[in-house]
């Protein structure tokens, strides 16, 4: 075995999986894990902690695969992370942990993620839940919004010993791992569902259906008992380009059409959700929502393009994600820029106006500034345009929440170190603080809370 390179993982081949929303990637079997495991150097200063938004002591639990110790493996990860077989699949690995990984100074990095989710795997397939608290400390905590936020702050709350309850407004909860991130990514039932179980397991309840601004607010739930409020709601509010046409009939939100189709089931056959399936889809932006939404409407049948102002060195989505959107056919029309959407005389989309772009300067974000190239327009003919461009929060509860500060995006500020918000006894993290990023780091955001309410708690009582 070359100890300079990572064990390949097997995946689904893009031509069959291109037509099922089945998992692209088939994680390692024991012998892979066992493999991968024993290009670990068990750094004593490990640089892979530090790369981990929720710090897990990654050469202790790969130790214990070396040794086949996989339930002691899963413990602990579990101490740090309460969704762990979301984050082996969908964490932006290579720039966090991976990224910080000594081997890959002269070779490729250790596959920390794919072992993670092994161990993950195992775990649930064996049977193996977290461990809980002993007993509870008779302190109540509220959290809004069951996303990755909300679960990691509530599991960690529980297992500090407090009665936590999250009150979620969709009627699944999960937040964008049940409505946003696809099937093909991330099983539902199998991996999704499986995580929250785990998390109710530590004691955790899980109330659905309240909107906390309509049916309650954090006002109410402080008066009733509740002693401290996590806000992570996250940012369901959809930005759109404000171009000509953009109101037409087959325009969709990435949002919208993810969630059509992850939460609403619309891909299965037996379920009524409507869904446009595009004979000729174009996706606009570069993330790794674009790249979902792009792969979906792929999986639905259509002719899928990608258009991006930039070049692919600068596109956001993480290269797993572009490296296997392009082997499933997903077309890729970079440097271009939609100035205006078509609309056929019943208001539907027939095709969308674009201009090519060069790069200039670089901006306040250090990438170059994408430049029009005058009259350079041409017009693609499509029937449906998904605007993937990302999203904001949603003010619904920071306009009915008496003194919580928000900024000129609404998003509600709040300390990185402990969560607090200008509002005694109000902690918020995630996409509602941060706006849209990603699934790890507010899970950190969950995690800093639940220590910055344990001690707001101990220092009141």
């Amino acid at each position: 075995m070359d100890m300079m390179k990572k064990i390949p993982v097997r995946e689904q081949d893009p031509k069959v999986r291109a037509t099922n929303f089945e998992e692209v990637c088939y994680g390692y079997n024991e012998e892979e894990a066992y493999n991968e495991s024993t290009r670990c150097l068990n750094c004593k200063n490990a640089r892979c902690i530090q790369g981990c938004p929720v710090n897990i002591n990654i050469p202790g639990f790969i130790s214990k695969v070396k040794e086949n110790k996989f339930e002691e493996a899963y413990q602990i990860i579990s101490e740090s992370s309460a969704l762990p077989a979301v984050c082996g699949r969908v964490c932006p690995q290579e720039s966090q942990c991976e990224g910080q990984c000594v081997r890959g100074i002269k070779g490729e990095a250790v596959s920390i993620g794919k072992l993670e989710r092994f161990v993950a795997d195992w775990a649930r397939e064996n049977g193996i839940r977290p461990k809980k608290a002993e007993k509870t400390n008779g302190h109540k905590v509220a959290v809004v919004g069951a996303g990755p936020a909300g679960l990691t702050c509530a599991g960690d709350l529980a297992r500090l010993g407090y009665e936590v309850t999250i009150f979620e407004a969709l009627h699944q909860p999960g937040g964008v791992l049940s409505y946003g991130i696809p099937e093909f990514r991330l099983p539902k039932d199998k991996v999704v569902q499986a995580e929250i179980e785990n998390v109710k397991s530590l004691g955790v309840k899980i109330e659905t259906n309240v909107v906390i601004g309509k049916a309650d607010t954090v006002d109410e739930l402080l008066e009733e008992g509740f002693e401290a409020v996590f806000i992570g709601s996250g940012a369901g509010l959809p930005r759109f380009m404000g171009i000509a046409g953009e109101q037409a009939n087959g325009v969709f939100s990435a949002n919208e059409f993810l969630t059509r189709n992850n939460l609403m089931k619309a891909f299965k056959d037996g379920y009524e959700t409507p869904i446009a399936r595009g004979k000729k889809v174009v996706v606009v932006g570069g993330g790794n929502v674009a790249m979902d939404a792009a792969r979906t409407a792929l999986r639905l049948g259509a002719e899928t393009h990608i258009v991006y102002r930039r070049s692919e060195a600068e596109l956001p989505a993480r290269a797993e994600e572009v490296h296997h959107a392009k082997e499933e056919g997903i077309i890729f029309d970079l440097l271009q820029n939609p100035t205006e959407i078509i609309v056929d005389e019943n208001g539907w989309v027939k095709g969308i106006k674009i201009i090519k772009m060069e790069l200039g300067e670089p901006d306040e974000s250090g990438r170059r500034r994408p430049v029009e190239i005058p009259g350079s327009e041409y017009e693609i003919e499509c029937d449906t345009v998904i605007m993937s461009l990302g999203t904001s929060p949603n003010p619904l509860i920071s306009s009915t929440t008496y003194g919580l500060d928000v900024n000129r995006r609404k998003c509600i500020i709040a300390s990185e170190e402990t969560g607090q918000t200008s509002k005694e006894g109000v902690f918020a993290g995630g996409d509602a603080v941060t706006g849209a990023a990603t699934v790890i780091l507010a899970m950190g955001a969950g995690k800093n809370a639940a220590k910055g309410i344990d001690e707001f708690i101990k220092s009141k009582n």
